[in-house]
């Protein structure tokens, strides 16, 4: 069985996933479509998709699409989530999942009433660190976690300026203040992708940005927004505490290592650190770092990324870690390009093996809530002085 699938939005992040779904054995056709219709053109003529679509609406309207992958502006998934699932078609979507909780709420509902996939493309998921700490506690080395860090420290000046100057146009400035705690899948979805638990309450903190060049300025912002970066603290059920980093003003080398992550169990610790990762327990340390370690991608192999501000290109191409098990992956993306640390391959096969097999993807829509909804409390418990907030919680997936 096979399926097709039209991707919604055809900017730079979107050409990634086309090209895998294309060579996925279980997927039949690739659409594309977008505002802008000679993006949605470009992408089909570079990877010789089935074809376009004239507008979101067209593709639910048609027939010949099972599936969509949505790559839209970060604040505006929720919505077209809903409406793609009620229409009667599978959805991948990009992060995060939606901007408030009942926005969150309203896609869980679409799923349960449709029957149909969901899967949010977190991919700090499938971070080498994460996959590596989610073994050790399926083998009970940590003992009882208590604790867990997890930083997702981009700078602005490392290619966001340029990915939303091409995303936003000429409002570009007003969309580049999006609340930091409104992202926070790549901090969150890393801890809770390895510890099987949520979050329950926060206080949080957030910086205002002094830059003063329009970005994070609070009279230009659509979000009302002038937080630059954010700390979080989160308690956890179960008992435990988990605090994340979402900084975009941040002298740390992005492009290196965006996203890293710490546990800490009553028997064994796992820190990644910059450009190192150390395994511990209360004998010695292990240096674990050629475990994580992703290839990276080769000169030649960044230049093809014309496009892509040359700060994020490390990102979209990095290959898979020793910790991968890539044996599971179909042979046809063998040699394909993957990119965020390894994430891009399983986050496609996972995504077409759901729909295929009926099965709840990993990153589920009940999963994915407890990735996203913690940040939504954040950012209200900031901007409330730190208030410590209750976190509501929608519960564990149907079996």
């Amino acid at each position: 069985m096979s399926f097709s699938i039209a991707m919604i939005g055809a900017g730079q992040f979107a050409g990634s996933f086309a090209h895998l779904f294309d060579l996925h054995p279980g997927v039949s056709k690739v659409y594309a479509t977008d505002v802008l219709p000679e993006r949605a053109t470009e992408l089909v003529s570079r990877y010789g998709l089935a074809g376009t679509f004239g507008s979101f609406d067209d593709v639910l309207a048609s027939r010949e699409v099972d599936a969509v992958a949505i790559f839209t502006q970060r604040w505006s998934h929720g919505p077209l989530v809903v409406r793609a699932l009620k229409s009667g078609k599978h959805v991948y979507s990009a992060v995060p999942m939606a901007v408030s909780a009942e926005e969150i709420g309203a896609i869980i509902d679409a799923v349960r009433e449709t029957g149909l996939t969901y899967m949010m493309g977190e991919t700090s998921h499938y971070n080498p660190a994460v996959v590596y700490a989610r073994e050790m506690i399926a083998k009970q080395e940590f003992g009882r976690i208590f604790y867990a860090e997890g930083d997702y420290l981009h700078d602005m000046d490392l290619g966001f300026y340029d990915a939303y100057k091409y995303s936003g146009g000429d409002n570009w400035k007003a969309t580049a203040s999006y609340p930091p705690m409104l992202y926070p899948t790549h901090s969150i979805g890393g801890i809770l992708g390895a510890w099987p638990t949520h979050a329950t309450s926060v206080s949080a903190v957030g910086v205002v940005d002094d830059r003063g060049d329009g970005v994070f300025d609070r009279d230009i912002s659509m979000f009302g927004n002038d937080f630059s970066n954010m700390t979080g603290l989160f308690e956890v059920a179960g008992g435990g505490s988990f605090r994340v980093n979402e900084f975009r003003r941040v002298g740390f080398p992005s492009h290196i290592r965006e996203s890293r992550f710490r546990w800490f169990g009553t028997d064994a610790s796992f820190e990644e650190m910059t450009t190192s990762a150390y395994r511990q327990d209360k004998i010695g340390v292990t240096d674990v770092s050629q475990d994580i370690e992703p290839r990276r991608a080769s000169e030649d192999e960044l230049a093809g990324l014309e496009n892509v501000s040359p700060t994020l290109r490390d990102a979209f191409l990095s290959g898979l870690a020793p910790v991968h098990d890539s044996s599971r992956l179909p042979s046809e993306f063998t040699g394909a390009p993957n990119g965020h640390e390894g994430s891009h391959h399983f986050l496609a096969d996972d995504f077409v093996a759901a729909v295929t097999n009926g099965a709840l993807p990993p990153v589920n829509a009940w999963q994915a809530a407890r990735y996203t909804l913690p940040g939504v409390y954040a950012l209200d418990s900031a901007r409330r002085d730190g208030e410590r907030i209750k976190i509501d919680d929608f519960g564990n997936p149907p079996h």
